[in-house]
């Protein structure tokens, strides 16, 4: 990375200049080199010799390239409202270290959002994604929810999304330009959404209260038909056993390896906003189809390498987990997965025929852990009677490393 000495990060509302206070104002006007996007440069008053640059893009790619020219200058960059916000500030943070960044914050969009609905910030949860599916995971009767824009589009793609899964009653309000002179406020519900006249404002958070069918929650074990899948599938019960003992936490990545349709991963990244996952598939089709359930499930950011294991393992970042679905029996997957665990990791595999079974008990009686043999039997008619339907016995290794 290049060597930077320090980078202040001023953040800056709808009200441009004018809603600086006088310390952000004297930062910006000092500094030798100022960063930003057009709209945000647009705003300064002139300073002789300053430099000004545009963000490159893509962004994260392009920074290290633009600040190796800039070593020894004051650098300020500019961001909206609150830069540690789903901002700027957070991806300088990860880049150069907190210790090289200062961040000074405006009053963010959703700070403004919240106060003109009257709605406390423990009330609502907030989603930012380039992908309007995103909303999808927060569907719940009752909940609050607010969204990050990311155009004047965003609001009609929620809308309709919310409209396909019986959330058509949900109050929708529409903010745009929050702070600024042209700030408007639009009000209707996701069914009559349409009705409005007139593009949304390119700048606009989406305040959602939602009305409709609990259709899922954010437990494991999802009903199957929930997925689209062509019956490479690790069914209800077995995901909920899969995914108690891979133990989701915040923030943590997830290898499902063998994914099919994707199941595990999925119900690894819907446990809680930041977690994260790769979804390794060799078959294409269960690859796009991972792709189309993971964006009706609302989680769109998981990642899908369509390639077989192990080689497909070899660039990824190290997991905190992995799930073994599919491949077992490919020489070196589970040898590889092993390896790539840190401390605190957590494998969970499952086979089903008696060649993977044999790879389990030999794992567990080399490693230790917990294997498990589970067999499930759901009531199905039987001529005029009901009686039990037996699916295949699946055995279960699970290991925890210390």
């Amino acid at each position: 990375m290049p060597a930077v000495e320090r980078i202040t990060v001023v953040g800056i509302g709808a009200d441009g200049w004018a809603g600086l206070t006088g310390p952000a104002r004297e930062t910006v006007l000092a500094a030798d080199v100022v960063i930003g996007a057009p709209r945000h440069l647009d705003l300064l008053p002139a300073v002789d010799g300053q430099q000004r640059h545009k963000w490159p893009t893509p962004l994260r790619a392009g920074l290290p390239a633009l600040f190796d020219g800039l070593a020894g200058q004051q650098v300020v960059a500019l961001a909206s409202g609150d830069p540690l916000l789903y901002g700027v500030g957070s991806t300088l943070i990860d880049l150069f270290g907190a210790d090289k960044v200062a961040v000074v914050p405006a009053v963010s969009s959703v700070t403004l959002a919240r106060a003109r609905l009257g709605w406390p910030a423990e009330s609502a949860a907030v989603i930012r994604s380039a992908d309007a599916h995103a909303v999808l995971r927060e569907l719940a009767p009752g909940r609050r929810v607010l969204v990050l824009s990311s155009d004047e589009t965003t609001p009609a793609q929620v809308a309709a999304l919310l409209v396909d899964r019986g959330y058509g009653a949900s109050r929708m309000v529409v903010l745009g330009d929050l702070g600024g002179a042209a700030e408007s406020r639009l009000e209707s519900t996701a069914a009559t959404y349409p009705a409005f006249q007139g593009p949304a404002p390119r700048l606009n958070i989406v305040a959602l209260e939602l009305a409709g069918p609990l259709m899922s929650g954010w437990a494991a074990g999802l009903p199957d038909d929930a997925y689209d899948h062509d019956g490479q599938l690790t069914k209800r019960d077995l995901r909920a056993s899969a995914l108690a003992r891979l133990s989701p936490a915040p923030g943590q990545l997830l290898w499902d390896v063998g994914a099919g349709a994707g199941s595990v991963g999925i119900e690894w990244m819907r446990s809680d906003p930041t977690c994260r996952a790769v979804a390794v598939e060799a078959n294409q089709a269960r690859a796009q189809r991972i792709s189309g359930n993971a964006r009706n499930l609302g989680v769109p950011a998981l990642r899908v390498v369509c390639d077989a294991a192990p080689q497909a393992l070899a660039d990824l970042p190290a997991p905190n987990a992995v799930f073994i679905g599919g491949g077992l029996n490919r020489p070196g997957v589970l040898a590889a997965c092993l390896a790539a665990l840190a401390p605190g990791g957590r494998l969970v595999a499952h086979g089903v025929t008696l060649e993977s079974e044999a790879l389990l008990v030999a794992a567990y009686a080399e490693h230790g852990g917990e294997l498990t043999r589970i067999h499930v039997e759901h009531a199905a008619p039987l001529g005029t009677f009901t009686g039990w339907t037996p699916a295949r016995t699946v055995t279960q290794w699970a290991l925890s490393l210390p």
